[in-house]
């Protein structure tokens, strides 16, 4: 693989704020998968849920490189 095409992702997560994302985004997937929350609701709730779920998971915001925010230690 090319230099070009490989991604870098420089963590900007710090531990709590990976565990809130995680925590937070599997509160917002339940409804949706149990079946508790429908419509408009259950999507959103889901997909944000999801968005959560997996940047916490990997430790990468992009919204944070955008406004150049980083949570993790130096």
């Amino acid at each position: 693989m090319s230099k070009e095409a490989q991604i870098k992702l420089k963590l900007n997560e710090g531990p709590v704020d990976r565990i809130l994302r995680v925590a937070l985004g599997i509160v917002l997937m339940v409804p949706g998968l149990t079946g508790v929350a429908a419509g408009i609701w259950l999507w959103l709730a889901f997909l944000f849920g999801a968005i959560l779920l997996v940047t916490g998971l990997v430790g990468f915001c992009p919204l944070y490189t955008l406004f150049k925010i980083n949570t993790a230690r130096k």
